[in-house]
């Protein structure tokens, strides 16, 4: 065979290797944008969180009532805590919290929780470490503004901040936020020391949404599960 044929060969493999990859590549991503499409828009999800929001509410009705007496003797201010959140398509709405705090920040400058906060009430700080805190949040799943799992919402001050310093910030909007969610199972929950704490919690986010399943989200709420018992991040 000669040297011409052998080159035309060799530059034949490479351009069908080159296709190739290109169309696994082209596939890849074509997958991640279904994915990212469904986890927004999915029946299943949404009937998922209505039954299990519901049931959850009716469950832990009696923690929520004990937890709201226990507020109102232990600091002076309403039960629940409300603020502005970026939800789906970065369309604005106001969470719910039973308040941790004496105070109720909702403006441009918003610091993080952090430990040892002197911010935290007493019985604020027993409701955060088990997560109690959270639970109004079942009425925002209800409503649809959230989902049982989900990238976190932040504080509208935090979103542009981060938004412009992480690349993909924005993207963790193409699914409703969650009550929990992947970045805090892998442990991506708690205070932002760095700029790299939240681009570990936003690449979890966008990982989450680009494989999204709903046996996905079955294996983060079991993987939740323990996490409410004992999380050395939540403060």
């Amino acid at each position: 065979m000669s040297l011409s044929a052998v080159n035309l060969a060799a530059n034949s493999a490479t351009s069908v290797t080159t296709v190739v990859t290109e169309e696994a590549w082209i596939e890849d991503h074509a997958n991640d944008a279904n994915a990212a499409a469904a986890v927004a828009s999915s029946a299943l999800k949404r009937l998922f969180d209505v039954v299990l929001s519901a049931f959850a509410l009716m469950f832990f009705l009696p923690v929520l009532l004990v937890a709201a007496v226990a507020i109102k003797l232990d600091s002076a201010g309403p039960v629940l805590f409300r603020q502005r959140r970026t939800g789906l398509n970065g369309q604005v709405f106001w969470i719910f919290k039973l308040r941790t705090m004496r105070v109720q920040e909702d403006g441009a400058d918003i610091k993080h929780a952090a430990k040892n906060d002197d911010r935290i009430t007493r019985v604020g700080g027993l409701l955060r470490k088990t997560s109690v805190d959270e639970l109004p949040q079942l009425f925002n799943v209800l409503k649809g503004d959230m989902s049982m799992i989900g990238p976190r919402p932040h504080a509208l001050s935090h979103d542009q901040r981060y938004e412009a310093l992480v690349s993909g910030y924005g993207d963790r909007f193409r699914a409703r936020p969650g009550l929990t969610g992947l970045a805090q199972v892998e442990g991506h929950r708690g205070e932002i020391h760095t700029i790299g704490c939240m681009e570990k919690r936003v690449a979890s986010d966008n990982a989450y949404i680009e494989r999204w399943s709903i046996g996905l989200d079955i294996a983060i709420l079991l993987r939740t599960v323990p996490l409410v018992l004992r999380d050395p991040n939540a403060y």
